[in-house]
């Protein structure tokens, strides 16, 4: 099988589908790696470690998706990249189609390529194993965003988020206990932050408390609850995931109003739709806006930020499935793992995954 591993074309998106090593280990078992001349730069990886490895660089993406019958990347299609894909091709990466691009999803409906989103690969105990260590990134990532838009120069409260003697540190409240929730607890605990978390999820509430003891304040998450912990809170984080369909707006406009001017939000579920009424999608080089006095910071593919890190995070999670689709795992659907079998949304021209397909309302899955 010959791999292509295009460089990105979405804005402000500097990680790449395959670091060096993992490539050299795909070409020690005999596949081609095509990459795309630059593709990994803004991750650190110069063509020069492809090569090392035995990779092909190739100068132009034509190439690269004329060529592959693989594809992988590491965030969804740019619209300079629709007409590039191929019929049969295979695509593989964070696709997160339930909030994609209506004219996309057509577009790879209409070409009759299989779309593999790592979002919605999923195990049999609910895990996501592939989105599991971008969320552990973008959890983690909290405290050093909260910090930077607390500061008065970048127009927040001038609040320390540690704080300092005789000088209390920043509220922060976390919505949602899961991967995202869980690390950025971890993280602003570490950084000196009092926490505050809320969960629709009683036993995730109760493991977090175990964890953190007397360290974390919880609540379940309701109107009254978010209402009342959002009159003292100095940021808030949204970290709720409903794999495989958009993320419920939780948070109303009123209740973002609740907030004290300067405070900020982070979004980290913008990627799936935000569960923030008033989230709607930036970018890394324009990251924020304000509304009702209150920055939103919502910005999807936050782990780029650190695109080495999250390039080889993401990839030693995927390599196992790579290695699956190469091996023609997807040629038979009686022997295809059940969690890869949930991560194909598109096949053959139509949608399998059963989320996606309520969501768009065009067919149900076979």
């Amino acid at each position: 099988m010959i791999i292509g591993i295009p460089r990105s074309r979405v804005s402000d998106e500097y990680r790449v589908g395959l670091p060096p090593r993992m490539a050299g280990n795909l070409v020690r078992q005999g596949w081609t790696v095509l990459v795309e001349k630059n593709a990994g730069a803004g991750s650190g990886f110069p063509d020069a470690h492809y090569e090392r490895v035995g990779a092909d660089i190739c100068h132009q993406a034509d190439e690269v998706w004329g060529r592959a019958e693989l594809i992988l990347k590491v965030n969804t299609l740019a619209r300079a990249e629709y007409d590039l894909v191929r019929p049969g091709q295979i695509l593989m990466s964070v696709f997160h189609l339930a909030v994609a691009d209506r004219k996309m999803l057509e577009r790879l409906l209409e070409i009759g390529c299989t779309v593999i989103d790592y979002v919605t690969i999923e195990d049999d105990l609910g895990r996501l194993p592939v989105l599991r260590p971008l969320s552990q990134i973008a959890g983690r990532m909290v405290p050093q965003i909260a910090a930077r838009y607390l500061q008065t120069d970048h127009g927040g409260t001038g609040i320390l988020l540690g704080g300092a003697p005789a000088v209390p540190p920043a509220e922060v409240t976390i919505i949602g206990a899961g991967t995202v929730g869980r690390n950025a607890v971890r993280a602003c605990l570490g950084a000196g932050a009092r926490v505050t978390l809320l969960d629709s999820d009683l036993d995730r509430i109760a493991e977090l408390d175990w964890m953190f003891p007397g360290r974390v304040t919880t609540y379940p998450a309701n109107e009254a609850t978010i209402s009342k912990v959002f009159a003292f809170a100095n940021v808030v984080v949204g970290a709720v995931l409903v794999p495989g369909t958009r993320t419920p707006h939780l948070v109303t406009r009123p209740m973002v109003g609740l907030l004290r001017p300067g405070s900020l939000v982070i979004d980290i579920s913008v990627d799936q739709g935000g569960c923030f009424a008033t989230s709607r999608p930036t970018r890394l080089s324009d990251p924020t806006y304000v509304v009702d006095g209150v920055t939103h910071y919502c910005v999807p593919n936050l782990p780029s930020l650190v695109a080495r890190s999250a390039s080889y995070a993401m990839a030693n999670a995927a390599m196992p499935y790579v290695q699956m689709v190469a091996e023609g795992s997807l040629s038979d659907e009686a022997t295809m793992p059940a969690d890869l079998r949930r991560g194909v949304n598109i096949q053959g021209g139509r949608i399998r995954h059963a989320g996606l397909a309520r969501i768009m309302g065009l067919e149900d899955p076979s």
